[in-house]
């Protein structure tokens, strides 16, 4: 496979840009309904550079646990299979080579669904729920610059558990 650098071509600048969005937005929109599938009570939401997160209070089953891990991670592989290697014009000239797809493909999956994986392998060796799972994504996403923005749901509930409201949780943490 020597050259296989020399036939790589980008034949679209914008349309490389635009579709390296589209398939990033594709992934967090995945994320989201995956979210908005198991209808648990929201407490708020996380905007941060892993993207974005839901904080609910129940600790999900090991189904949904590793469904929210795959989903996200199958929507990435098809988008990047489809976008880039199928008869749909591309803006990026990739050799049609198994092992370059196989390996544009698991980077790129592995790019949007690293932290998903970690996350499910996090939650089943360790399992936690109610308080302490709520408050340690909290501490998590305070770590990663995440901006989290709570429901009147989740306003009532730490005004309730914890006798606190959010800014005071917040700088606690």
């Amino acid at each position: 496979m020597p050259g296989i650098h020399s036939s790589v071509h980008i034949t679209s600048v914008l349309g490389l840009i635009g579709f390296v969005a589209l398939w990033l937005a594709l992934v967090e929109c995945a994320k989201v309904l995956i979210a908005l599938l198991k209808n648990d009570p929201l407490i708020g939401w996380a905007f941060g550079p892993f993207g974005i997160t839901p904080l609910v209070l129940c600790e999900p089953t090991t189904l949904f646990i590793l469904f929210s891990a795959l989903f996200p991670a199958l929507i990435s592989g098809s988008i990047l299979y489809f976008g880039l290697f199928s008869a749909l014009p591309s803006p990026l000239d990739l050799p049609h080579h198994p092992l370059i797809e196989i390996l544009v493909i698991s980077a790129g999956v592995l790019f949007t669904s690293a932290g998903n994986i970690l996350n499910a392998l996090r939650d089943l060796r360790h399992p936690l729920w109610g308080e302490a799972r709520f408050l340690r994504n909290i501490q998590f996403l305070r770590a990663s610059f995440a901006s989290i923005h709570f429901t009147s749901f989740g306003i009532s509930y730490l005004r309730k558990q914890f006798g606190s409201n959010p800014t005071d949780l917040l700088q606690a943490l």
